[in-house]
């Protein structure tokens, strides 16, 4: 299990990168439930702020971003 240090407000911001170029695609927010969720299905699942609610990306789109691995910048 990750260990993450969640904001007050219970969010931590995600940085999405291509697997290959490396180039960042999106930045995002989670809360521990959609960090969970990603965990556990291998897609990516975000809080959405504006929404109040859990997303998973492509869903509406159909661009799902699959989870090749999560890495923690602990600084």
């Amino acid at each position: 299990m990750l260990s993450l240090k969640f904001s007050e407000g219970g969010l931590i911001p995600v940085i999405v990168q291509d697997k290959e170029t490396h180039e960042v695609l999106m930045m995002a927010y989670a809360n521990e439930e959609a960090v969970n969720l990603t965990q556990s299905t291998g897609f990516a699942h975000y809080y959405s702020r504006s929404r109040k609610k859990l997303w998973k990306k492509g869903e509406e789109s159909g661009h799902f971003q699959k989870v090749e691995r999560i890495l923690v910048d602990l600084r």
